[in-house]
């Protein structure tokens, strides 16, 4: 049975690609660690199930991959929506924390990709959609880690969408900027740093219905509203030295 598997799927944009995929008509297989939200949506969409996993924990992709074959399933759609982040300084960052966020944002979207991939090809069909950001295009001082893990999955998606061109597999990037989310409560910004992003914030159903329309485009890349594209595409024609400067200056 294919289903579209979607990782993060218990707040923000999760939430929002397992309501309009369930609108497409897909069933749905939702992954994340806060079991009882997943089984609320799973109840409210009606076709979709819920697993209780964290995906940065040792094992857990080989573990969510045998419990969707033990189901019957394939993957479809996958959305690599997991992953959080750090705000604050590497020096003063908790370490066991850090590499969670690698785990994460890194490893397990690494790791997915990889295990539907031979499928996919096997049947010649099937979509991949990594959430990046537009921290992706620049160094995050203060926020260092994060940037970095989402530089990765740009990167990552970008060199799959390549290695997958001449076949009907779909393969895109999401690059969000500020959206309103928990992000923010989880990452650990503080409220005046949460209230100036709030006001440049969009609506996480606006992102996943352009992050969707540009996987039915097989779009390697979305940035999603104007002006993060007007950031994203600046960060082109600066030096990385000033680029660093500019990141520094302004940084978390």
């Amino acid at each position: 049975m294919p289903v579209a598997l979607v990782t993060g799927a218990s707040a923000g944009l999760g939430v929002e690609f397992t309501r309009q995929l369930s609108k497409r008509g897909y069933r749905l297989v939702l992954a994340a660690r806060r079991k009882d939200r997943l089984d609320a949506l799973a109840a409210e969409l009606g076709n979709a199930r819920a697993v209780g996993i964290d995906l940065g924990a040792a094992g857990a992709v080989d573990r969510l991959m045998g419990d969707i074959a033990d189901h019957g399933e394939t993957v479809e759609v996958l959305i690599n929506n997991a992953g959080f982040g750090i705000v604050g300084p590497v020096a003063r960052t908790d370490p066991g924390r850090l590499r969670q966020l690698v785990d994460l944002n890194v490893a397990a979207l690494t790791e997915l990709s990889r295990a539907v991939l031979p499928a996919m090809l096997e049947r010649n069909s099937g979509a991949i959609v990594n959430v990046a950001s537009t921290a992706a295009f620049q160094p995050c001082p203060g926020f260092a880690a994060y940037g970095a893990s989402k530089a990765y999955v740009l990167s990552f998606t970008e060199a799959l969408h390549e290695e997958l061109r001449g076949t009907a597999i779909k393969v895109s990037a999401l690059c969000p900027g500020p959206t309103r989310t928990e992000f923010g409560e989880v990452a650990g910004f503080d409220n005046k740093l949460g209230a100036a992003l709030d006001k440049l914030s969009m609506d996480a159903a606006s992102v996943v219905r352009m992050g969707l329309d540009s996987l039915d485009r097989n779009r390697a890349i979305r940035v999603t509203g104007a002006l993060n594209k007007v950031g994203a595409a600046a960060t082109r024609f600066l030096p990385r030295s000033l680029l660093r400067r500019i990141a520094g200056a302004a940084k978390l």
